[in-house]
């Protein structure tokens, strides 16, 4: 890698990790340390191929995908961890309870989805692609991304049926436990 490539990397680094590390926090569940690991072997991954490189973050993108994929398919058991986080900082405007309500109990909902369902929402909703490129990413059909939105979706209304019923209905703070992530 020359001089201008290594220039080049760095900006695209610079420009683009917060936005790609959303995504990989949000394809584990909202595990940073998990998020963090999966970004950095993606752009290990890129940098060897810079490049060759014409879109650089589809491209990186499409790799932690692929990563997070082949983590579902590891053999080994994972175990869940506890990780005492406080809320992050509520949105202007709005109730700042009830926005702190809302995001814990989405975060305990989305962490107990399995890690396929929670990838297939954070590319229909957060990334917000088609139904046909998803299941490009994922090497499904597009039948098998619609039961899996579908499916999800369900579970989280379930989980949370605040969200459901635009947040008219309130949990007491007692009800809330801690979040639990899977890295």
């Amino acid at each position: 890698m020359d001089a201008e490539d290594l220039r080049g990397f760095r900006e695209f680094v610079d420009h683009r990790s917060s936005a790609l590390l959303t995504t990989a926090v949000l394809l584990c569940g909202g595990d940073r340390h998990a998020g963090e690991d999966l970004l950095q072997n993606a752009l290990v991954k890129a940098v060897g191929r810079w490049r060759r490189i014409e879109d650089p973050e589809a491209y990186v993108r499409r790799i932690l995908y692929r990563q997070q994929i082949s983590r579902w398919r590891l053999k080994w058991p994972r175990q869940e961890v506890s990780v005492p986080e406080p809320p992050e900082d509520a949105a202007a405007g709005g109730d700042t309870e009830t926005l702190v309500e809302r995001r814990l109990l989405m975060r305990q909902a989305l962490a107990a989805l399995t890690d396929r369902q929670r990838t297939v929402l954070v590319l229909r909703y957060y990334e917000d692609l088609p139904e046909g490129d998803v299941a490009r990413l994922l090497g499904c059909s597009v039948g098998t991304v619609r039961s899996t939105t579908h499916r999800s979706l369900a579970k989280l209304r379930t989980l949370v049926p605040e969200a459901a019923d635009g947040g008219r209905t309130r949990r007491p703070a007692s009800e809330f436990s801690a979040v639990e992530v899977r890295p």
